[in-house]
């Protein structure tokens, strides 16, 4: 299996090949491309509570601005490194410029494993962080945001640390705040709500459901008792099982995270695993998760059902896993899931891959959304974030759609051409 940065530099060639561009052209737009503008590593000293001095490796990758602003997540994760996070921006520069949003890409984090430290360090960690970057990011130059290990309360704590360096009162430095420090109604959700969207979209233009005026309702479930697995039960998988459940009425009959798998033919109970995972951190001995329910992960990836959702970390579908698929379709809840041999097996069987640049787009969307509102000193209401996240990802899942009808290839690849030829009209303006 390749390493991301392989990935993302195969998945820019074969996008590149189906351009219109000239050779030459295609020539420049791989060498912009290919690497990252910034590369920024910092090494920043944190006393613990325990009174042990302890240094941090952190990283922010500044890949591209030609079409606004760097924005991306950061993570904190013990696997945290550089060409991870090389990776991660190049796909955000993807994202953003697929979905038209006013930004380019960028991704960073800090490599360690938040669930080994009390809260108390981690805010101290948060704000030295801050500290560390603050000269890199800002409004208008790079606007931070959640990631894997990271939520509201991290952006609280870094936003009041580079707010009170830069002597402001800018809160769009960094969006996935919470709502009371200029955070957006809908942002916590929205990626896992975004992946909904993109699941009910390939439900109509497949004909997997069919869709009439009556079944436009909050409550409306097209796909009602089809199947799913998801692997991956953090924020991205849970709102993403939760919605598809209660809202499409589909079934989740395998789940997985980093303490295991399981299978259930009857379905799991979402909300009751949300609950037990908000209080425990893990899938292992949930509902329905007890060890004489585990399999191993080629099992798991061997279940027979409809969408296969992996929502966890990169790089877990290669050519194995993607033999033993039996679905129609997979989501791309997390960032490069699937090696690029996996993907080419995946086409040749016929099953559909929605890619992560497309699926997974909500969150970035939501997080422009939040950018606007704290330029504007705006509030808006949930309604107004859904209503405008749901016809911004339709209007990008049916751009993609139809490109890759018209240059007969793949969502990925159409998504990617979408998204180059943005840039490159951005470079050449």
């Amino acid at each position: 299996m390749k390493n991301m940065c392989d990935l993302y530099q195969e998945q820019l060639a074969l996008a590149i090949e189906n351009t219109c561009f000239s050779a030459e052209c295609k020539e420049e737009i791989v060498e912009i491309l290919k690497q990252p503008k910034h590369e920024i590593i910092v090494n920043f000293p944190v006393k613990l509570s325990n009174g042990h001095l302890k240094v941090f490796k952190g990283y922010r990758i500044q890949h591209n601005n030609f079409c606004g602003p760097y924005k991306g997540g950061l993570r904190f994760h013990h696997n945290t490194h550089l060409d991870e996070c090389k990776a991660l921006a190049f796909w955000m520069t993807v994202k953003c410029a697929l979905q038209e949003l006013p930004f380019g890409g960028a991704k960073g984090g800090v490599k360690f494993d938040p669930r080994e430290y009390s809260t108390d360090d981690l805010h101290k960690i948060c704000k030295a962080f801050a500290r560390a970057i603050y000269k890199y990011v800002g409004s208008e130059r790079d606007i931070p945001a959640p990631d894997v290990g990271t939520n509201s309360k991290t952006m609280d704590w870094m936003t009041a640390e580079t707010r009170r360096l830069n002597h402001d009162h800018d809160f769009g430095v960094y969006t996935g705040k919470s709502l009371i420090f200029g955070g957006s109604q809908g942002r916590t959700e929205a990626t896992g709500r975004g992946l909904m969207h993109c699941v009910e979209k390939w439900a109509e233009l497949t004909g997997a459901a069919h869709i009439s005026a009556t079944d436009l309702g909050e409550n409306h479930q097209i796909l009602k008792d089809r199947t799913f697995i998801l692997q991956g039960f953090g924020n991205v998988g849970s709102f993403a099982a939760k919605l598809l459940t209660e809202r499409l009425g589909m079934k989740c009959v395998g789940l997985g995270d980093h303490t295991g798998y399981w299978t259930n033919a009857e379905g799991f109970s979402i909300m009751e695993l949300r609950n037990w995972v908000s209080e425990t951190g893990c899938l292992s001995r949930g509902p329905g998760c007890a060890p004489e329910q585990a399999v191993d992960k080629l099992a798991f990836f061997s279940q027979a059902c409809d969408l296969v959702i992996p929502a966890a970390l990169e790089l877990q579908i290669g050519e194995e896993e993607a033999h033993a698929l039996q679905c129609s379709a997979v989501i791309e809840g997390a960032n490069g899931p699937i090696d690029t041999d996996a993907d080419r097996i995946l086409t040749e069987r016929g099953i559909t891959v929605v890619p992560d640049v497309l699926a997974n787009s909500g969150g970035v969307v939501v997080s422009y959304y939040e950018w606007l509102q704290n330029k504007r000193c705006e509030y808006w209401s949930l309604e107004k974030v859904r209503n405008d996240l749901e016809k911004r990802m339709d209007k990008a899942f049916n751009r993609v759609w139809s490109k890759a009808q018209e240059l007969k290839t793949t969502m990925r690849i159409a998504a990617y051409v979408l998204a180059i030829e943005r840039i490159q009209y951005a470079y050449d303006t």
